[in-house]
């Protein structure tokens, strides 16, 4: 009785932060590669093929089904193994073994793509050749988390101190499109890593060689790239010196609203992320953060990716007529 409520109780979308019908595609998509990789470590240890039927042994008191969930539910509000283990009436070691098998196939997922059932992009790579076949214009920006202080005197401590929030932090870049909709979450540096080196050393340079097709909105923490690729790369225009006319300051004024109101989405989508708890801060260990944002930004994505494309209108200023002087 007391699993069976467990299930019903943690299948809620309050709590497993999907819904019924989104797990129920989860499962069916990740049942047969947990399968997959349980028989292939088992077969790892026995050294070579079993030797018993299938299904016979020890049934696991713990099924595929609700170590799936105990792992969303472990990601959409952090709940602490041992209360998880308490709620499935096994023991904590249990739900740890489930959530570290579960969570590295959720992450590996990739990201969903709008009108496009079944297609998913995992790499900076696969972001620009569907931005330039599609002919989607992206929206870049950073986010970061706070995460625990490394011991003292540890190397690279320093390494993780964040120059704008004063906290160890850990960073991230979000891809979307003018809707705000997940095409790519990741690119994980430390805190004190500037947002433009973080997507440097991904190779974000030479996609833009690559594929000259792409435009991008960013903030202005991407100067140099709107500098090297200015045809493709819209950041916030430069304030105008201190004496100039108050029509050119009216006139940046206006460009600036402009190129925020394009680029706002992205920050929306950052937002999403920020929902789920670990993202919030995150207090488990520095080297699974990467795998638990990827994991949790492929489940936005899901969501993201089922919202209705919506027509672009323009925001050009069009004169109602034409004047004389």
């Amino acid at each position: 009785m007391k699993l069976t409520w467990a299930r019903t109780a943690c299948s809620h979308p309050a709590l497993s932060g999907v819904s019924r019908a989104h797990f129920g595609d989860l499962l069916q998509e990740l049942a047969p590669r947990w399968t997959a990789v349980r028989e292939s470590a088992l077969h790892e240890r026995r050294g070579g093929a079993r030797r018993r039927a299938a299904g016979a042994g020890r049934k696991q008191k713990l099924v595929f089904p609700d170590r799936l969930l105990a792992t969303l539910v472990h990601l959409r509000l952090g709940l602490p193994h041992a209360a998880l283990a308490e709620l499935f009436d096994v023991d904590r070691s249990t739900i740890s073994t489930a959530i570290r098998e579960v969570r590295p196939l959720l992450a590996a997922r990739g990201f969903a793509v709008p009108d496009r059932r079944g297609l998913r992009l995992r790499t900076l790579e696969d972001v620009f050749a569907y931005a330039e076949a599609e002919g989607v214009d992206l929206r870049i920006d950073g986010t970061e988390v706070q995460v625990r202080r490394p011991k003292a005197g540890r190397a690279g401590r320093k390494a993780f101190v964040s120059g704008k929030k004063k906290q160890n932090t850990i960073k991230t870049t979000t891809f979307s499109d003018h809707q705000g909709r997940t095409l790519f979450s990741g690119v994980t540096r430390p805190g004190r890593v500037h947002d433009q080196t973080a997507v440097r050393t991904e190779g974000i340079a030479e996609q833009f060689r690559l594929r000259p097709n792409v435009k991008v909105e960013v903030d202005e923490g991407y100067r140099g790239l709107a500098n090297e690729f200015p045809h493709q790369v819209s950041a916030p225009p430069r304030k105008p010196k201190d004496d100039v006319c108050d029509g050119e300051r009216r006139a940046w004024r206006e460009q600036r609203r402009r190129q925020s109101s394009a680029r706002i989405c992205v920050e929306h989508t950052n937002a999403e992320y920020k929902q789920w708890r670990p993202l919030q801060r995150y207090t488990g260990r520095r080297e699974d953060y990467d795998e638990t944002h990827r994991a949790i930004a492929g489940l936005v994505s899901d969501r993201s990716a089922r919202r209705a494309t919506r027509r672009r209108t323009s925001t050009e200023l069009v004169p109602v007529r034409t004047t004389t002087c």
